[in-house]
């Protein structure tokens, strides 16, 4: 690898009986998107040698298991968790993963958690921004977000379709805007039910510089005062700042600087979105990250390197 060695927080697998199983409960084009893309070992490891990506945190990509329920979600997430923890067992130089979780029963997907990190070495879980309309504070999720506090877990999270896409998304794909709304919404939801504080032990990271949220954060802190002036303080863009930012999609020259702007630059990370962004799609996005002006007097490669490190020294001392 000639160039500095990336980290790559947002990259996605996919098996053969996952698929099928989307496309038999009708899920030909996931969230709008063309078609389901082709995923191998092989072809991801090629696309992390071409630009310097020293590891990938794989993740199975909305919709997740949210189309199943019961036994099928359950024996669907255990299916992907084994088939991502042999990947990285065979490649531990190069590959992690964020466990999916069976989220239609808490218990299920509490006890799924710890297996995935106590018995196949996941970094942590993989959830989306709502499931069916159920959204991450809410207090069902409870008893799982305190089982990850209490084990200072790494969450992961994916934007995904709000329930009410066929009025909002104006027959545009889903990830254009509606994923960028969700992941603000859903970043906020945390922070105005207490669950970030209640939870403090977690590290959030939120995707595609968590959507629209560095443009809203300032006008959610406003109105709350304005609308609950007799509800408990919150300094929302404090509690927000916590959380980790991904720059995946076209981080520049907009998108990264706005989010450095808004929460700083040491919780900064790189993804690739790889294989949901094909690799023509990634070489653009390198190349831009590249091609920016340095900030905090790094790279933006070794920025987000250092960050990525720092929230998973011990899979990056390997």
């Amino acid at each position: 690898m000639g160039a500095e060695p990336l980290i790559d927080v947002h990259s996605h697998f996919l098996t053969d009986d996952y698929i099928s199983a989307a496309r038999r409960a009708g899920i030909a084009q996931p969230d709008g998107t063309p078609q389901w893309p082709t995923w191998s070992e092989a072809a991801h490891l090629a696309m992390m040698d071409e630009h310097s990506i020293a590891r990938s945190h794989l993740s199975i990509s909305t919709p997740g298991v949210s189309f199943l329920s019961g036994e099928a979600s359950r024996a669907m997430s255990r299916h992907l968790n084994e088939f991502a923890g042999a990947l990285c067992e065979k490649r531990p130089d190069r590959f992690a993963f964020f466990a999916t979780l069976p989220l239609d029963a808490v218990g299920e997907a509490c006890a799924e958690a710890v297996r995935a990190l106590d018995e196949l070495g996941a970094s942590g879980v993989a959830v989306e921004t709502n499931r069916n309309g159920v959204y991450l504070a809410d207090p069902s999720l409870a008893p799982l977000w305190q089982l990850l506090h209490d084990r200072s877990a790494v969450v992961f999270v994916h934007p995904t379709s709000p329930t009410n896409w066929p009025q909002t998304a104006i027959g545009l794909p889903r990830p254009m805007l509606e994923f960028l709304f969700d992941s603000a919404r859903a970043a906020v939801d945390l922070v105005l039910e207490g669950v970030l504080d209640r939870f403090g032990d977690i590290d959030w990271i939120f995707t595609h510089s968590a959507g629209v949220l560095p443009l809203v954060v300032d006008r959610v802190q406003f109105l709350r005062r304005a609308f609950f002036p007799d509800a408990p303080e919150i300094d929302v863009v404090a509690a927000v700042s916590r959380l980790w930012f991904e720059l995946a999609g076209t981080p520049f020259p907009r998108s990264a600087p706005i989010a450095a702007d808004a929460f700083g630059s040491d919780r900064l990370l790189f993804g690739s979105d790889f294989c949901f962004t094909p690799t023509a799609g990634v070489a653009a996005q390198i190349a831009s990250l590249d091609a920016a002006r340095p900030v905090a007097g790094r790279s933006w490669r070794g920025l987000t390197t250092v960050n990525a490190t720092s929230l998973f020294p011990a899979k990056e001392a390997q």
